[in-house]
C-alpha cells in the first residue's frame, strides 16, 4: 500500500464520519462539497473534512480508494457513502438520517 493510500485508510479508520472535498467545511471551493456540508451541518453530524485540493496525489488517491471518480465522498464507520447525489438523495429520502443512526452515530438536527 502506497503512503497516500495508508494516509487515507487511517483517515476513514479513525473517524466516525468523514468527508473527502475540495476545500474545508468553513470554505468549501467546490458547489458539490458545498452541498455535502450543508446537509452534515444540517443534520448536526459530527464530522471531519479533508482538503484534497492540498494534494494532487491525495485528489487521485481517493478515487482510487474508492474506485469513485468524483469528489466529494462521504464515508460513515469506515464504509464508502457516496458522492454528493448519493448523499442528496438519501438525506431528501430521509434515510442518511436513518443510516447514520444505525451506525450509532448521533446526529443533532430533526429527523
Amino acid at each position: 500500500m502506497s503512503g497516500i493510500n495508508e494516509y487515507i485508510d487511517n483517515e476513514v479508520k479513525s473517524n466516525d464520519v468523514v468527508v473527502f472535498m475540495k476545500g474545508t467545511p468553513g470554505f468549501p471551493q467546490c458547489g458539490f462539497s458545498g452541498q455535502v456540508v450543508q446537509i452534515l451541518d444540517y443534520i448536526g453530524v459530527d464530522y471531519k473534512g479533508v482538503d484534497v485540493l492540498t494534494s494532487n496525489e491525495l485528489r487521485q488517491g481517493i478515487k482510487d480508494y474508492s474506485n469513485w471518480p468524483t469528489i466529494p465522498q462521504l464515508y460513515v464507520k469506515g464504509e464508502f457513502v457516496g458522492g454528493c447525489d448519493i448523499i442528496r438523495e438519501m438525506f431528501q429520502a430521509g434515510e442518511l438520517q436513518s443510516y447514520l443512526a444505525e451506525k450509532g452515530i448521533s446526529a443533532k438536527g430533526a429527523a
